[in-house]
This record gives C-alpha cells, structure tokens and sequence, in this order.
C-alpha cells in the first residue's frame, strides 16, 4: 500500500519523461539494416527496386525507389514480390545516379548543382546540420505560404546529430506535412556532419581521417525511418565536400549527389532551375534573410527536387 503511495505521488514528475523521452514506445524499431539492390513490384503491380533491406518492429520491410518518379516508400516485405532481373541503369533513377556520381570528381559541389530541365521554378533545399540555436521556423512558414490548395515542395537535408537534438523542430515539420502545407523530400546529409574550421576542405568533413561514410549514410536513414520519415534517394554532402571514393559509395547505396548552384548566403544568386541552399538550423542566418523576400516575392514556383531530374 505504501509502494502504490509512493509511485502515485511519483507519477506526475514522470510523466512528462514518459511521453517525451528519445527512444520512447512511439519509434519504430528498426534492425538488421543492409543495402541491396532488387527489382521488385508491388501489389497493384508498379515495378519498384528495392534498395535497402530492414526489420521494422521485427517485420522484413523494404526501403523501395519508384525509379521513374524518384518517390521513396517503406514498404512490409511481404507486400512485394521479385521480378525478372532490369537493368538498373536504364531507368531515370540509375541514369542519375550514374551521371552524378561519374568523374571527373571536384572537392567541392559535385553531383547535381541545378536542373537537367527546363524547370519554371526553384528548388529550395534546407540544410538542417548539428546547431543548438533556434530553428528558422520563419523560412518554412513562408515557404508554407506559398500553397495554392496543393503541399509546397521543400527538400530538407537533414543530419543526425540535429534529429536527435531538436525533437520540436522534427514534429512539427511532419506536422506541417501531415497537414498538407509542405512535400518535404527527406534527404540524406549524414550522421555526424564532422566540420574543423582549421583543417583543409581534403582532409575535413566526410573526408576527416577514419570517417566511416557508409555508417553516416545508413545510420541517417535508420533514424529517419524509425521516425516515420522516408528517405529519399538523395545525399547531401556536408560543407558539398566529396572525393571519388565517396561518389563510388554512393553509385553503390543507389543514391544522387545533390550540390546547389545558389547558396545564398555566399552571394550566389538563383536563377529559373537553381538549387537554392539554405541553412534551416540557425546557422546561416544571412542566407534565410535573402531567402525570404524571395519566397514571398510575386510568382514564385516550388518544385519537387525530384522533378529536376530528366525522364
């Protein structure tokens, strides 16, 4: 009697831990993680290729690619069923990947800077990288703003280290998109995002001594699909700092490099096509300053990142 005392007088402090604490009853368990590559169809018979193999909550899933829409799905395994072997590299997502991942290799913004296409609008992606300041809540608002009936697409690169720490911050972006204001494409920036302002760009970064990419990689999208959120078939290097071994990995894990042609905070200015970067994480706030007036300039057209990519 006394016990049940105790833990009821305990029951209002823990409470709140209960329901807010990392790692709570409410993320999906995700296990037996591994890259594949397999073509496979699901029910209604649209062909797919399965790119990661997993255990969600104990049950075989598949992260599979539409690779003709460049959509993503978490997918129960059972749910697909193999087909005779394609050829990977024939589809609109393999073309991608091979053309962005090829050489010749640059240190700095390799793989896709704009659109293969003659797009009428811009493509906004947010970096989302380790910062303990307050989330540029305003540069989603405004992109939010922008709908007319139909979510705005916004592709947001996000890392692991700031999913971890800014809980808020990832609920209520889904929150945005479980309403139908914002598309957001998940994309891949890395676990860690490793950054020593004193170290040259070929020894900094991903590119640090004893990094290992390919955990940064699958341990992102471990984390993002234990939270409900699909990752895209895209990657964003940190600082877009890269080498020919890291563009192989990719080639290898099926995913498209994504650089930008208008970082904005360095002066660059987007033209019709651009990949325009931000900082959506508080760190670059010049860069949201000049991003702003342009999102809630006259006849501004979000697209898809998906959608820069040729048929």
């Amino acid at each position: 009697m006394r016990l049940m005392f105790c833990l009821l007088l305990l029951f209002p402090l823990l409470f709140p831990l209960l329901i807010l604490a990392p790692g709570s009853s409410h993320a999906l368990q995700i296990s037996d993680y591994r890259a594949l590559r397999e073509p496979v169809a699901d029910r209604s018979g649209r062909e797919l290729w399965a790119i990661r193999g997993f255990k969600e909550d104990g049950v075989p899933h598949r992260l599979a690619v539409d690779p003709v829409t460049l959509q993503s799905f978490d997918l129960p395994a059972a749910d697909l069923v193999p087909r005779r072997e394609g050829d990977f590299n024939a589809t609109r997502l393999g073309r991608a990947v091979k053309r962005y991942t090829a050489p010749p290799y640059r240190l700095q913004n390799g793989g896709a800077t704009r659109a293969e296409t003659a797009a009428d609008g811009f493509f906004l992606t947010v970096d989302l990288c380790p910062s303990k300041r307050p989330f540029e809540r305003e540069l989603f608002e405004a992109a939010a703003a922008l709908s007319r009936g139909k979510a705005v697409p916004v592709a947001v690169m996000v890392t692991g280290v700031w999913l971890e720490s800014h809980p808020e911050e990832v609920a209520y972006l889904k929150g945005e998109v479980a309403a139908g204001r914002l598309a957001v494409t998940w994309v891949n920036h890395s676990w860690h995002h490793h950054y020593d302002p004193k170290v040259p760009l070929p020894g900094n970064f991903l590119l640090a001594p004893g990094t290992d990419l390919r955990a940064e990689v699958l341990q992102l999208e471990q984390q993002l699909l234990s939270r409900g959120m699909v990752p895209s078939p895209f990657f964003r290097f940190p600082g877009l700092v890269s080498d020919g071994a890291a563009m192989n990995l990719l080639a290898e894990l099926s995913l498209v490099p994504i650089g930008a042609d208008a970082w904005l905070a360095k002066g660059e200015q987007p033209r019709r096509g651009s990949f325009i970067l931000v900082h959506g994480n508080g760190n670059e706030p010049k860069g949201v300053r000049l991003a702003l007036p342009l999102l809630k300039g006259v006849g501004v057209h979000l697209l898809p990142l998906a959608a820069a990519f040729a048929d």
